[in-house]
């Protein structure tokens, strides 16, 4: 769990409220609570949320790890 992630999404009201700003579904923002926030998101975040998130660790936050991409098969 990314606890700063967390953290940031509980100062912005929460997982459904962040959802909503991202225009996302809820699921998604309970995932980032574990993985970090997508760094396009979290740049979003930082200008709409931006005195909600002053003293946060904005960069612990941000997901650092992308998703793999799907491999082609060559045959």
């Amino acid at each position: 769990m990314n606890t700063h992630a967390a953290q940031v999404i509980d100062a912005l009201g929460g997982t459904v409220a962040v959802a909503r700003t991202c225009g996302v579904r809820p699921p998604s923002v309970s995932d980032w609570k574990k993985d970090g926030i997508p760094p396009a998101r979290m740049m979003f975040l930082r200008l709409t949320g931006r005195k909600k998130l002053a003293g946060l660790d904005l960069q612990a936050a941000t997901a650092t790890r992308r998703t793999p991409s799907k491999e082609v098969a060559h045959g």
